[in-house]
């Protein structure tokens, strides 16, 4: 997803003669040749503040942070599936916080950052999206904050759903639209220039209700 947002994100703004265009392809390709690739657990800040570190280290700077990891072991209530709700918490809305608390003094200290976060399940997208607005209406105009909350696509997400729900995404299966879709709405967001704030992209099958 992160190649496809860089390359999209520069289509979508693209402009100028076929030269300038070379010349911005040959850096992105430049760009995604030197990019730096590990694993690293949201639920554990000192994971968050070594990402942010390593991208000051390899680029020089930080602009943007995604934060699109989630978990979905959904399942009703009454089934008191406690543990998961646990671990919901643990990555969805604190992994959410602990990308802030990494990238915010760097935002700060450059006069300006941009981030997006993919909302993925229920309750927990509703605690993120009033943690994204709170953080919006606190930041002022030097920072952009962007919400993306998909519906029904095809990844393996829900597949540590309860039996009923995960017989329920099965059935969704063929009405889900590809992650692609969802790195173009973050290419959009991040290519829009700095004065334009896009708050929240909804995305989802047009036939989905």
């Amino acid at each position: 997803m992160a190649e496809h947002v860089v390359r999209r994100a520069d289509d979508v703004r693209r402009a100028g003669s076929q030269q300038q265009r070379q010349r911005r392809d040959r850096g992105i390709d430049a760009l995604l040749k030197g990019r730096a690739e590990g694993s690293t657990d949201v639920t554990r800040r000192g994971d968050l503040h070594d990402l942010v570190a390593l991208a000051k280290e390899r680029f020089g700077r930080l602009d943007v942070l995604v934060s699109n990891a989630g978990i979905g072991p959904v399942s009703a209530l009454g089934e008191l599936r406690v543990d998961d709700w646990d671990r919901m918490v643990d990555v969805n809305v604190k992994g959410v916080l602990h990308g802030i608390a990494a990238a915010l003094p760097v935002f700060r200290a450059k006069g300006g950052g941009h981030f997006v976060t993919v909302a993925s399940t229920a309750a927990t997208k509703a605690a993120v999206r009033v943690i994204c607005e709170g953080l919006r209406q606190e930041a002022g105009e030097s920072l952009r904050v962007t919400l993306v909350t998909p519906g029904m696509v095809r990844t393996g997400f829900g597949q540590d759903a309860s039996e009923d729900v995960r017989a329920w995404f099965a059935a969704m299966a063929d009405l889900g639209i590809g992650p692609e879709a969802i790195a173009d709405a973050i290419a959009y967001a991040i290519s829009r220039p700095q004065r334009v704030g896009v708050g929240e992209i909804v995305v989802r099958p047009a036939a989905q209700a």
